[in-house]
């Protein structure tokens, strides 16, 4: 008995100790804009987390984001630059779909403008294919534009590991986030730490957020192996993301502090990377 309780309050103590660290949510859809803010600050301040920032995008479950529907597409980008504009903790994260063109471009180059300086692209729920000769010349420009390329990476759409593998290699300007990192299929990353002894191949221009597959192997038979691939990917290139609202923040960071990372590793994934990249740092 004695044990038990030493042992919950350990458990306890760590999740405070990560919930001190102030957390940088690089993964939000606030799809009703001011609403699904207060909303998601309610959830964040119901954990017990502090928060740093949050990257958000508008589209994502029935707002979607599909070929040929510019006004729309434009709209919601307006709506997220917006919301931001209000509150300086929000990084606007805006979209565009590939299979538009010039039209893609177009927009691209109008948000950027604007200062968005995050772009999600989700082949999946867009349906278009990653290997299609429209997507490249789009992240090519976006890396130009220094806006970073957030990219579904869940596993959902067959080999989509390999695929951004290949259009991170053919944009090295480009910084690109890889959403999920993989999915289950989370092992494939670990080439990376072969591919950096590769001289002149890999640009390093790839960073993850761990959104949803931290929860998976969290306290699983993988965690060990999942942490390995934290490190052979690099801490440095690690971020933490909820989904919200599909997943809290909360969940998220419980997640992430049973990994057997060092403090400075989760602190580095908790804020550490998310505000370097964004240029938000304290």
């Amino acid at each position: 008995m004695i044990r038990s309780a030493a042992a919950l309050l350990l458990c306890l103590l760590a999740q405070h100790a990560a919930a001190q660290v102030p957390v940088f949510d690089t993964h939000v859809h606030l799809r009703e804009g001011q609403a699904s803010l207060a909303d998601y600050e309610a959830d964040v301040a119901k954990s017990g987390v502090e928060l740093a920032g949050l990257a958000a995008m508008w589209f994502g479950g029935p707002y979607q984001a599909r070929a040929g529907d510019i006004a729309a597409i434009r709209a919601g980008n307006d709506g997220v630059i917006a919301l931001a504009r209000a509150h300086p903790q929000v990084v606007p994260v805006a979209t565009v779909h590939p299979y538009d063109g010039p039209a893609a471009l177009e927009e691209l180059a109008r948000v950027a403008k604007a200062g968005v300086r995050v772009l999600k692209l989700h082949p999946h729920t867009q349906r278009f294919e990653l290997a299609d000769p429209r997507v490249l010349p789009l992240v090519q420009r976006a890396g130009e534009l220094g806006v970073v390329v957030l990219m579904d990476n869940a596993g959902i759409v067959a080999g989509d590991s390999q695929a951004l593998f290949n259009l991170a290699l053919a944009a090295p300007r480009t910084q690109f986030i890889f959403a999920h990192m993989g999915g289950m299929e989370f092992r494939f990353w670990n080439i990376l730490a072969l591919v950096r002894t590769a001289e002149n191949l890999f640009a390093d221009n790839v960073y993850f957020d761990i959104s949803g597959t931290v929860l998976l192997a969290a306290g699983s038979p993988l965690q060990d192996e999942f942490v390995w691939t934290l490190r052979n990917v690099g801490i440095d290139r690690v971020l933490v993301g909820s989904d919200y609202p599909q997943i809290g923040l909360g969940r998220t960071v419980q997640a992430l502090d049973k990994l057997d990372l060092t403090a400075e590793e989760k602190a580095k994934i908790l804020s550490g990377n998310a505000r370097r990249l964004f240029g938000r740092q304290p």
